[in-house]
């Protein structure tokens, strides 16, 4: 981030979450509520786990803040754990003899970061690393994100998110655009009373949930993919200039860095392999006072740059680490063979990674906003903005 700065500390089961978000402009109004909505959505889910039950996230702002609107300094904010009472003594911040500490966890999880944390860190208790790395660390992210996305309204642009797939079963199997199905009211629907895995294909989102249900029944998880959709970003954020400028770079280290994220695509993504150039770039037609494109297979960047059409970022999540029949491991202090480690978990979090993709694409696209039309106040901001919204729907001629 160039001009936007995240900083996030806490653990999964602490006192508490905390940030800190450097560069927001002056004078941006804030809606708590929105945010508050943001974490809420967080937590939702079919196949969530006990924890998602206990808390109750509600935003806590520190600092940068003053009568509803930003000041142009670092906001800063809080968010609590609420189970953080029921962990005082294997969590606590203050030194405990050795005698009466919780037995440590020795025995690493495959597929988290236990062993390779242990290891690093050269600590002989895996809680010590495990806290950190839990998706409860995503919590600060959403926050921040609501404000970027708050930034964002506020120039025109809509961020929202579907589950596509979960496991074998996709949603709109058949539709070579999957997003061209998705209904025109789904974004507002989603926020008034979201289904249970989020997905807007009905059929598709009962045989979902009949999939985790099963996956339930074994003591196992299951993973799939979400997509985010941003529309009417400005044409021009992100440049061709070197490589680390470049859009579709960083919304992809924003969204990998996603706990559990394993691929992440743009547009068409990995559908270009199998195609030829005429079945993969889209075509530009002039049509009334703008631009227009047949189709959307780019996601909406081209060269590194955003071109006008709605950005679509797919992103792959892999099945929750922790499992209920856990799997082989080794006992790190012992070396002797075992079943891993058992924490509190979930079958999936599809439905809840999806509101963390928003997040991280709505920082990404902010800080490129600012980057590109600078502004310490937001009447600059959108000033400039317009500018470049009328220079370039403006037809050639």
């Amino acid at each position: 981030m160039r001009r936007l700065r995240l900083l996030t500390a806490g653990e999964s089961h602490g006192p508490g979450l905390v940030g800190v978000l450097e560069g927001l402009p002056a004078g941006l109004r804030v809606s708590t509520r929105r945010v508050d909505l943001d974490l809420k959505r967080r937590q939702h889910g079919y196949g969530s786990g006990r924890r998602m039950q206990i808390e109750r996230d509600r935003v806590r702002w520190i600092a940068g803040i003053r009568y509803g609107r930003t000041l142009g300094s670092p906001v800063g904010f809080a968010i609590n754990n609420r189970d953080w009472e029921n962990w005082t003594d294997r969590m606590s911040v203050e030194p405990i003899p050795t005698h009466r500490r919780p037995k440590a966890i020795t025995r690493a999880r495959p597929g988290h970061v236990d062993l390779a944390g242990v290891l690093k860190y050269g600590t002989d208790d895996v809680r010590d690393v495990l806290e950190r790395a839990s998706a409860r660390s995503t919590t600060p992210r959403v926050v921040a994100g609501s404000l970027a996305r708050q930034l964002l309204a506020a120039v025109g642009v809509r961020i929202w998110s579907f589950v596509d797939q979960l496991g074998p079963v996709r949603a709109y199997p058949d539709a070579e655009d999957p997003l061209a199905r998705v209904p025109a009211d789904w974004p507002e629907r989603d926020l008034r009373g979201p289904s249970p895995l989020r997905c807007p294909d009905p059929e598709a989102e009962t045989r979902m949930l009949a999939e985790i249900d099963r996956a339930k029944e074994a003591g196992d998880s299951i993973g799939g993919s979400y997509v985010v959709v941003a529309e009417r970003v400005p044409v021009g954020l992100g440049s061709s200039s070197e490589w680390d400028t470049r859009l579709d770079g960083l919304l992809a280290g924003a969204v990998m860095a996603i706990p559990g994220v394993k691929g992440v695509e743009i547009g068409l993504g990995f559908g270009v392999v199998e195609r030829a150039g005429s079945a993969v770039h889209d075509v530009v037609a002039a049509e009334g006072e703008g631009w227009t494109r047949e189709t959307n297979r780019a996601g909406g960047i081209e060269g590194g740059i955003s071109n006008g059409e709605p950005i679509v970022v797919r992103a792959a999540q892999k099945p929750v680490s922790t499992l209920r029949k856990a799997l082989p491991s080794v006992d790190l202090a012992t070396g002797v063979s075992g079943r891993a480690h058992i924490e509190r978990s979930d079958v999936t979090v599809l439905a809840r990674a999806a509101i963390v993709g928003e997040a991280m694409v709505a920082l990404v696209l902010a800080d490129e906003l600012l980057h590109s039309f600078g502004g310490d106040a937001m009447a600059d901001l959108r000033a400039a903005v317009g500018r470049r919204r009328r220079r370039t729907e403006r037809r050639r001629g």
